[in-house]
């Protein structure tokens, strides 16, 4: 699927945010400037935040709790995480038994965590448009909204 131009990016996170619940993880890879965020902020956007969401290249981990969204969210940036040991000390695992975790560098937490992780890859073409490829598992196969 190609996504042209950023607003693309935020359209997708929307329809994201259509068939994501809690217990979910949504792995969002790709080089830097490709997207991913964008798409992380579309998703929550129409959760219902109303302030544009912050990149957490920083914080590592930025929580989002009702009244704020529909239902807990955890935008999570692995860039800085050298391997997949450092990742355990976030509390992830527990979180994800009531949030939705939405996480920019996926392949950080190792594949344990990608087993039933909707996996969503950006590239940039040359045109400057984005390529995403999916990796749907089962849990995913009847909510993805592209089969």
């Amino acid at each position: 699927m190609i996504l042209d131009g950023e607003a693309a990016n935020i359209s997708l996170g929307r329809r994201l945010a259509g068939i994501a619940r809690p217990g979910d993880l949504i792995g969002l890879t790709g080089p830097l400037g490709a997207g991913k965020t964008s798409i992380a902020r579309g998703l929550l956007a129409e959760l219902g935040l109303a302030d544009e969401a912050p990149s957490p290249s920083f914080a590592i981990v930025q929580p989002y709790d009702p009244p704020e969204v529909r239902f807990p969210v955890l935008h999570v940036d692995l860039y800085r995480i050298e391997d997949a040991a450092e990742a355990e000390e976030l509390g992830l695992e527990d979180a994800r038994i009531d949030s939705l975790l939405l996480v920019e560098w996926p392949e950080r937490l190792g594949e344990a965590w990608l087993a039933d992780a909707l996996c969503l890859t950006l590239s940039i073409e040359d045109s400057g448009a984005r390529r995403l490829t999916a990796r749907v598992p089962e849990a995913w196969r009847g909510r993805w909204p592209l089969t």
